[in-house]
């Protein structure tokens, strides 16, 4: 069986990774480089950058900031945001990036899907689906006109397999920014439309969300990104609490299998007499 995966959602606006909060409210964090350097070094399995301003802007994605933000990038990079053609992908690829993700072309250009589908492969193309939770049930929300359409999320995201998909990103926009845990019934309705692996984002505050969301649904990777920002190795020590109950990859050098955690899963100091033997442990610097 597959290991299961830990991605990190970047949101850039206007060229800064921004905290993003019911898609509504974004909060500066810092430079993307930056920010996919310390995810790199802290051990995260995958990064998403997604430019939610390009579309907005309508001349396509910022090579220039990508390019310097793929230089730090040493795992696989999907990019999102104003792709509007095949040559836009081509531009993507020469970038750095590993993967595409396809938002409002999946919605209005589906066609896009099965072109960059047949060109790169499919397992090149992440069609990103924000859901919102309506009276009605599930839809999929367009972040752009800020509106919610008539497409349901799990026959949407079938849709978008059959047009060639290979992965399906599945955000909520009820619990973007919350910090109240995934929407496991949104995640589950799209898993159980689709054979293609689906990563499943929004809402996460601690490791306990995200063994949720990988024990109660069949997500394959659980993705986020605004408690990463604010805590030193904050992948390496969610991914050690996680690593308890499932099987999820450890391959840096700081290693926190050892240590305990409180009620709301932050760490608990050691002991003085382990604290002060590990003044005297020489760890080698890490080649990436």
């Amino acid at each position: 069986m597959l290991k299961k995966r830990i991605t990190a959602n970047l949101v850039v606006k206007n060229g800064i990774v921004v905290q993003s909060i019911g898609f509504r409210k974004y909060l500066p964090v810092g430079k993307p480089a930056i920010a996919i350097e310390y995810l790199n070094q802290w051990g995260i399995d995958e990064i998403i950058l997604t430019d939610i301003s390009a579309s907005a802007r309508g001349n396509g994605p910022d090579f220039d900031m990508i390019k310097k933000a793929t230089q730090k990038c040493f795992v696989p990079l999907t990019i999102g945001g104003g792709i509007t053609h095949v040559n836009h992908i081509k531009e993507l690829m020469h970038c750095g990036a590993d993967k595409i993700a396809l938002n409002q072309a999946a919605l209005y250009k589906t066609e896009l899907v099965t072109e960059a589908a047949n060109i790169f492969g499919n397992q090149c193309v992440v069609v990103s689906i924000d859901g919102i939770k309506t009276p009605d049930g599930y839809r999929v929300y367009d972040y752009l006109q800020k509106k919610i359409t008539t497409h349901e999320p799990g026959s949407f995201a079938r849709l978008t397999e059959e047009a060639g998909s290979g992965e399906i990103l599945i955000n909520s926009v009820d619990r973007d920014g919350s910090y109240l845990g995934y929407d496991l019934d949104l995640v589950n309705q799209v898993c159980a439309h689709v054979r293609i692996p689906v990563i499943a984002c929004g809402g996460a505050k601690n490791a306990t969300h995200m063994i949720d969301v990988l024990k109660h649904t069949n997500a394959s990777a659980a993705s986020a990104g605004n408690f990463f920002h604010f805590t030193e190795h904050s992948v390496n020590i969610t991914k050690a609490q996680i690593q308890k109950e499932l099987d999820v990859r450890l391959e840096t050098h700081a290693n926190y299998a050892e240590n305990s955690w409180d009620n709301h899963m932050r760490l608990v100091k050691k002991g003085d007499e382990v604290l002060e033997h590990m003044l005297y442990v020489h760890i080698e610097k890490e080649l990436i």
